[in-house]
């Protein structure tokens, strides 16, 4: 009851105004530490506790299918979980499951609120609002018909286990009728990969009647599958992360193709280099990863990826297409990312079309993350097909370790890129070459005739080198409810018993910090909330494009000084990460904060404004 009224209290402080929230920093002025440790929900929206997970976890995959089930992961929860749940079974590895006995597309206008976990049974186990969490699979399970054992990482040919995943991300339901479907799964690590589950309800509960683990042999591998979303024609799009691991003001790794025994092992980037050099013998090519991967023909026996280098390469935590198949929003999850969009030539066709990367302008005069919002304008960075993108990526198999000189790179340079946006800003001009090695090229393209190699393959750096912004901080999943946007926009009635006359991408972001608050460039907000993150969205327009952007809810006040746990509000977010927009216009969103939260939540946040 004590936690109860807290909460109550705590929410009843709303901040709203630029005054209050300037005139709140106590007497630790920016680190807030004795300040107003309140939720802002910057238009007074209402913030529910949906759903808890095991110590050690974070909530990724949610997603809620047609007849309102819905499927959530605990990710890499802690090995040294004990206490059983209802149908005996512990959480101590990667756990994909779904709440049974409530339709998530029917929910009551007022929620019941979860309180914050206590006992061990609690603070162990997943503990929900509404219904009960059933689990589906955990790392390893093999079923009747996955013998490897599902989330379990092979090399290409099959022939040796690399390591067990425990780390489920994006869930992706593919209908085969009212009752019956497939689950996508990634599983996120160096290398990666991606199970499908097909499931059946009887009786109102969920049952796989079998596993497989997908195929990625004819595209090198796949890595880092992160968060990701299900195209408007139904294949699931996996988003390969932080396998590209370049920095803000740099190209692709340059210790690439140092040869794996120099390599350290643990942890560190160089081990990160070493597991992808373990997929096959062939010369390992850095270019092959860091893209939205589609996997085509979802409901055939042998599901096939194809990799959509038109999208770009960067840590791609995720992309969601809007209705009308053909504009595609990205987002890179990193220090110094890009907000991207891509428009397809051809609608459901994903191969060839246009790179953009955003340009923010912040609102002037204010910088409190709560209240500050940007207006975007969009840098066309070039238009390029799968067939042409991949040809340069195959320019770069010839690297190998033999290649590799200490502090130098084998792969494209940011000299390349500076030549190659100058080239672009001059209009293009025929009898452009590549710089030399001499003059900073990097020797694959050394003297060529110049291309636009540079947009899809160093996306980030050559989108900061056209004026667009490389400044966002952990932005996380972005998303749509697909049936309110085409409302909104083609007027089709898809939502019952309401009139959509608007519709948002919501965008998490988990970390609102360095690159964000250092006073440079675009973004140039307060460290009010740092960690504690802010919700995001901007308005579909009538074309699909949007040119706003507008913070909806923010974490508290971060505190500094104090345990991990304790420097965000228990009632409010921390690190939002995922988030899924329901038929009805309110919000999932599941935090990434199982280094700063005793338990990450799964909230449901209800907009005044939907």
């Amino acid at each position: 009851m004590e936690l109860f009224n807290k909460k109550r209290l705590i929410q009843a402080m709303i901040v709203a105004t630029t005054a209050t929230l300037t005139a709140c920093g106590g007497e630790d002025g920016d680190d807030g530490q004795d300040g107003q440790n309140a939720v802002v929900k910057t238009n007074s929206g209402v913030l529910t506790r949906i759903a808890t997970v095991p110590y050690g976890a974070e909530v990724t995959g949610m997603v809620v299918t047609d007849d309102g089930s819905l499927f959530f992961n605990a990710q890499h929860p802690d090995s040294a979980n004990g206490e059983t749940d209802g149908n005996g079974r512990t959480y101590t590895t990667g756990t994909v499951g779904v709440i049974e006995g409530i339709n998530f597309n029917r929910l009551p206008e007022t929620l019941v609120d979860l309180e914050v976990p206590e006992t061990a049974y609690e603070q162990e186990t997943v503990q929900t609002a509404y219904g009960t969490y059933k689990i589906l699979a955990q790392t390893g399970d093999t079923f009747s018909s996955l013998p490897e054992g599902i989330g379990n990482i092979y090399n290409l040919d099959g022939s040796e286990l690399l390591y067990e995943n425990e780390n489920p991300d994006f869930n992706g339901y593919v209908a085969i009728d009212d009752d019956e479907g497939y689950l996508f799964t990634n599983w996120e690590q160096l290398p990666g990969g991606v199970s499908r589950m097909h499931l059946k309800k009887e009786a109102g509960e969920w049952s796989v009647l079998d596993a497989i683990m997908v195929d990625f042999a004819d595209v090198n591998g796949t890595a880092a599958n992160c968060f990701g979303s299900v195209s408007p024609w139904g294949t699931p799009l996996t988003s390969e992360e932080w396998v590209v691991y370049s920095a803000v003001d740099s190209t692709t790794q340059a210790d690439w193709n140092q040869p794996p025994a120099d390599l350290t092992d643990g942890v560190g980037p160089d081990d990160r280099v070493a597991r992808m050099w373990e997929l096959s013998d062939a010369n390992a090519n850095p270019y092959d990863y860091g893209y939205i991967v589609e996997i085509t023909d979802p409901l055939s026996d042998a599901p096939v990826p194809v990799k959509h280098f038109t999208i770009g390469r960067y840590e791609h935590e995720n992309s969601t297409v809007m209705p009308d198949g053909k504009t595609v929003y990205s987002s890179q999850d990193d220090t110094g990312g890009v907000l991207f969009k891509f428009v397809a030539d051809t609608a459901e066709d994903l191969s060839s079309g246009t790179l953009y990367g955003a340009k923010m302008i912040q609102d002037t005069d204010v910088n409190d993350p709560a209240v500050t919002g940007f207006d975007v304008e969009w840098v066309a960075l070039a238009s390029g097909n799968n067939t042409e993108i991949e040809s340069w990526v195959d320019d770069f198999d010839v690297i190998g370790t033999d290649d590799y000189v200490d502090g130098e790179t084998s792969y494209m340079t940011t000299a390349d890129v500076e030549a190659w946006a100058a080239w672009v800003q001059a209009g293009r001009p025929d009898n452009t070459t590549y710089p030399t090695v001499a003059n900073g090229g990097g020797a694959v393209t050394a003297g060529q005739p110049m291309d636009d190699r540079s947009a899809f393959l160093e996306s980030r750096y050559a989108a900061k080198q056209l004026g667009a912004t490389a400044e966002w901080r952990k932005l996380e999943g972005i998303s749509i409810n697909h049936k309110r946007v085409e409302e909104a926009i083609e007027g089709t009635d898809l939502i019952p018993d309401e009139v959509v006359k608007k519709a948002y991408m919501y965008m998490g972001n988990a970390d609102t910090d360095n690159t964000m608050v250092d006073a440079e460039g675009d973004i140039q907000l307060s460290d009010r909330v740092k960690d504690c993150g802010t919700v995001w969205r901007a308005e579909i327009e009538s074309d699909y494009s949007f040119s706003r952007i507008d913070p909806v809810l923010t974490g508290s006040t971060y505190r500094s000084g104090v345990t991990n746990a304790e420097r965000c509000s228990v009632d409010g977010l921390t690190n939002p990460d995922n988030v899924i927009v329901l038929d009805d216009g309110r919000i999932l969103i599941g935090e990434d904060a199982s280094s700063n939260r005793n338990n990450d939540t799964l909230w449901m946040y209800e907009p005044a404004d939907k």
